[in-house]
């Protein structure tokens, strides 16, 4: 394999990590630093790629490009047709721009740069800080919280209505690899497993696994997020044959046994 550089991926292995991410209320709390951090880490990353020759260079997107009202699953072909969920748009905004430099970097410098379009990634070792953690980790910290305060309720944001889509953390560093190896077009690809689960059956999934036997109060003063999100995984099995082996079931299980074996 050719040397390469990549990028955006934080992994069991302690891969370096190029992206100031969180949940939705981190992404309102702070839009102006998810904005100004992720693109300037992913500008400077790519041009010194080029300056230094990088024979390959993986440039990890989100999920959180694709416009607020893309039809299911997510195609890559529309990617641009339309504006980002506005909840998280200036970090989506600010790693579709990676794309942009890529494909231009290719056409004027030869330089050899692929971008890749994540879901939602959990796994062991995830962040459970609830101040910045996404959807899944935080909902097994609260679970587990709750069954130890003896709780009879949690409290959840939004309806449970919108959808997601989530990609094991080990199955996404096997998609990034086998990229890596074997993709050298300018075209961005999805990276998921190609089905969506429902909020509200992730939290009664989450809850079960957990022991947690309480109430689920939905709060819809708060918001939902992107509507729905499942994307079209074709292109990724046909161009490097990625194709997501770990359910949502079993990595959900492996993820909550870490975090109790490692939470204290």
């Amino acid at each position: 394999m050719r040397k390469a550089l990549i990028t955006g991926i934080t992994g069991q292995d302690g891969s370096y990590l190029a992206a100031v991410v969180g949940g939705i209320g981190a992404n309102r709390e702070h839009p102006g630093r998810f904005f100004y951090e992720n693109l300037m880490m992913g500008v400077q990353l790519i041009e010194q790629g080029r300056l230094r020759k990088i024979e390959k260079f993986v440039a990890i997107g989100t999920v959180c490009a694709y416009p607020k009202f893309t039809p299911s699953p997510f195609r890559e072909e529309d990617l641009w047709n339309g504006y980002p969920e506005e909840t998280n748009a200036p970090y989506g905004l600010a790693k579709k721009m990676l794309l942009v430099q890529s494909q231009a970097y290719r056409q004027e410098y030869g330089f050899h740069s692929i971008f890749l379009l994540p879901v939602n990634l959990y796994g062991p070792g995830d962040n459970f800080d609830p101040s910045s953690s996404h959807v899944i980790p935080a909902l097994i910290k609260k679970c587990m919280d709750a069954t130890e305060a003896g709780a009879d309720f949690i409290e959840c944001w939004g309806t449970g209505k919108a959808s997601r889509e989530f990609l094991y953390a080990a199955d996404a560093a096997e998609g990034i690899i086998l990229a890596a190896q074997q993709y050298d077009r300018p075209d961005p690809v999805n990276l998921g497993t190609g089905s969506e689960v429902t909020i509200q059956e992730l939290v009664e999934k989450i809850a079960k696994f957990t022991g947690f036997r309480g109430e689920i109060r939905w709060d819809p003063s708060k918001p939902d997020g992107q509507p729905r999100r499942c994307l079209d995984t074709s292109k990724a099995k046909e161009r490097f044959g990625f194709q997501a082996r770990t359910g949502l079931d079993e990595g959900l299980k492996a993820t909550i046994d870490w975090y109790r074996t490692n939470r204290k």
